[in-house]
């Protein structure tokens, strides 16, 4: 009897590692164990899909694949979206013969290692 129980525990061994090897067939495709972080394909990502977002937990916190690929889509958009304002601002201000946005003079400003130019206050009142 522990001869039988022997051999049955021997065969059962086998096909499973022929069948994990993919000698038996091969196994199916696996299921995700968690929902995917869904950012949208097809636009850039506004305020409200950031809202959405949700990672799954691993053993030490959040899994970090899963926030690098996110944090990486967010900067991209950003930096997109932050080029398409700029180029923005650039073609009404040639357009219109106004001058460049306050935000490019003291970029401008800035680079050169002067300060920000200050505005009064609008209701008339000084500051110290």
């Amino acid at each position: 009897m522990t001869i039988v129980f022997l051999v049955l525990g021997v065969v059962v061994i086998a096909a499973v590692a022929l069948l994990a090897v993919g000698r038996l067939g091969e196994l199916p495709d696996a299921e995700p164990d968690r929902s995917p972080v869904l950012l949208p394909d097809d636009r850039l990502v506004e305020s409200r899909d950031v809202d959405d977002v949700r990672f799954a937990v691993g053993m030490r916190g959040y899994r970090m694949d899963e926030v690098d690929d996110v944090l990486d889509r967010l900067a991209a958009d950003i930096a997109e979206r932050d080029a398409r304002i700029a180029d923005l601002e650039r073609h009404i201000a040639v357009r219109s013969d106004a001058p460049a946005p306050a935000a490019d003079f003291a970029q401008d400003a800035f680079d050169a290692g002067e300060s920000a130019p200050s505005t009064p206050p609008v209701d008339g009142t000084t500051t110290a």
